[in-house]
């Protein structure tokens, strides 16, 4: 179940108002404050002028928890680049996996469709996830009936197959012993069709809690269907290091991914 709020709400699950099965979406639409002035011409033409693309933005946390700082810094840095977020703090501890991914699916379809204040152009309606996060992203965006126009992937957990799973992902995903079927089903480069949106992901070589080859898996999956693609490996760099304000050389992923953001023209030349 879905509930929309704004950024400025500080509700949560814990304070127990809401069904343990409740999804939050937290809104950051783009604003005078965090924004420029707008001077696209394809945003000028429609609503007025204010239409913006919009990424959804999920967080890490091995389905246990949710990785704060890959949610609301994301979404401010995504407002920095013109471009409206909301971060989905989507069910953890014990939930049913096909739950989960209404719940993407159902805040897709509500930032397309639902009326708002704000404007945002409904074919540029892309997605961004970290390590679990990426996990939710990836299968939500190959396996769903509401897909994202466009997929980031940040240290994504990818297969649930050994010896490349992340274990607690995958058992808070499917359980202790997964038949191999549920394991093929559910590890989203066996799930990649020509329909997958394209996709930049970023991936550090010496990542310790995911392996690299989650993110060579699912580029390799993408090189075979065609689906454009780009992606970065870091030499060095410890698991979970979201917008990297540590780690000066893997924070070059960040006008990596404005430039690919800008090249699918969800950024402005000159942003």
């Amino acid at each position: 179940m879905l509930l929309v709020c704004a950024s400025n709400e500080h509700l949560t699950k814990e304070e127990g108002k809401f069904p343990a099965e409740t999804s939050l979406l937290f809104l950051y639409p783009v604003t005078e404050a965090n924004e420029e002035e707008d001077t696209d011409e394809r945003s000028k033409a429609e609503d007025g002028g204010k239409a913006r693309p919009f990424v959804l933005v999920l967080p890490g946390g091995g389905y246990t928890h949710l990785a704060q700082h890959e949610g609301e810094p994301i979404a401010r840095w995504l407002n920095s680049l013109g471009i409206h977020a909301g971060v989905l703090h989507y069910q953890v501890g014990d939930f049913e996996f096909t739950d989960l991914i209404k719940d993407v699916e159902d805040a897709l379809k509500w930032v397309r469709e639902a009326p708002k204040n704000w404007y945002v152009i409904p074919d540029q309606v892309g997605m961004i996830g970290s390590s679990a996060g990426g996990h939710l992203a990836s299968i939500a965006a190959t396996t769903g009936t509401v897909k994202p126009n466009l997929l980031l992937l940040c240290y994504p957990v990818i297969s649930l197959h050994e010896p490349y799973t992340h274990e607690g992902s995958r058992r808070k995903f499917l359980g202790a012993s997964p038949a191999k079927d549920l394991l093929d089903a559910w590890s989203s480069d066996q799930r990649v069709t020509a329909d997958t949106p394209p996709t930049f992901i970023w991936m550090t070589a010496d990542d310790s809690v995911v392996p690299v080859e989650n993110s060579l898996l699912f580029a390799g999956a993408l090189s075979r269907h065609k689906v454009p693609f780009e992606l970065h490996i870091f030499e060095e760099g410890r698991h979970g290091l979201g917008l990297a304000d540590d780690h000066e050389h893997v924070r070059q992923w960040l006008p990596l991914a404005e430039n690919w953001l800008g090249q699918h023209h969800y950024v402005k030349k000159g942003s």
